[in-house]
């Protein structure tokens, strides 16, 4: 390995996601979704909710429309959703701050219990830090391509659109530093990520797996998961597990097939 190859390595650009898979985000996101009214009869078989709320955080620069399809799918199965209302998310400023933690009481307090936590990418961040400060709220968290162990700028490609914004983003005494991000959190957890992940490195967006923490590999584009089939099925899966009976994933038959690491 040369010199150049070793330093590239050391400074953590080695591990920037490859730009084959960024160039094709867009279209591979646009094929999972095309790809998902023929997953319906396999997704409809999937175990019915108990009606706990879900609240879904979308991720940098999106809102609750790209989480819409996830959402209709668990109301089908008898979850209570919403969105995070807060509009686009373009960073932790101090409105998206003070808002997550009231949207996060009223869904408690609307279904009589805690609530289920899914993020898509920065989302994901938010819904652990959410679960990290108010425990006795949340059920589980459920993250999506989320960079929550990212320790190097360069493993993201959202970095500059994020540190464009980043003047509307509230102090540093409210944020979370990277280290803190990758501890542990106090609920049950699932990191659902991609190898093939144009946004951010596949490597950030897993934890270490623990009797309430595990990690699960799907095959889609970043923009693909809330619309990936797998992935569906995946947080379908670990939303209907009983409360205080968490256990980890273990897809059965002709799901194995579709998660790399079952097979």
């Amino acid at each position: 390995m040369s010199v150049a190859r070793q330093a590239e390595e050391r400074s953590g650009a080695a591990h920037r996601p490859p730009l084959r898979w960024f160039l094709t985000e867009p279209a591979r996101g646009a094929m999972t979704f095309a790809s998902l009214p023929f997953a319906v009869p396999l997704l409809s078989r999937a175990p019915r909710g108990d009606g706990h709320g879900v609240l879904l955080l979308p991720g940098l620069l999106a809102d609750d429309v790209s989480n819409q399809a996830l959402r209709s799918y668990l109301a089908t199965l008898g979850y209570t959703t919403r969105g995070w209302g807060l509009g686009r998310n373009t960073g932790p400023t101090d409105e998206v701050l003070d808002g997550m933690p009231l949207r996060l009481r009223e869904l408690a307090a609307g279904t009589g219990g805690p609530v289920s936590l899914i993020g898509w990418s920065l989302g994901g961040i938010y819904a652990r830090e959410l679960a990290r400060d108010h425990p006795d709220l949340v059920r589980q968290v459920i993250t999506l391509g989320s960079p929550f162990a990212l320790v190097d700028p360069r493993q993201s490609r959202a970095e500059y659109a994020f540190r464009r914004r980043s003047r509307r983003h509230a102090g540093s005494d409210r944020v979370p530093s990277r280290d803190q991000l990758g501890q542990p959190i106090p609920v049950p957890s699932t990191a659902i990520y991609s190898k093939a992940d144009g946004i951010v490195h596949w490597r950030t967006c897993m934890q270490t797996p623990a009797a309430d923490r595990e990690n699960i590999e799907v095959m889609c584009a970043h923009l693909g998961f809330g619309v990936d089939p797998a992935t569906l099925w995946a947080i379908a899966d670990r939303l209907a597990q009983p409360a205080d009976t968490w256990r980890p994933f273990q897809p059965r038959g002709w799901a194995r097939a579709f998660y790399p690491v079952a097979r």
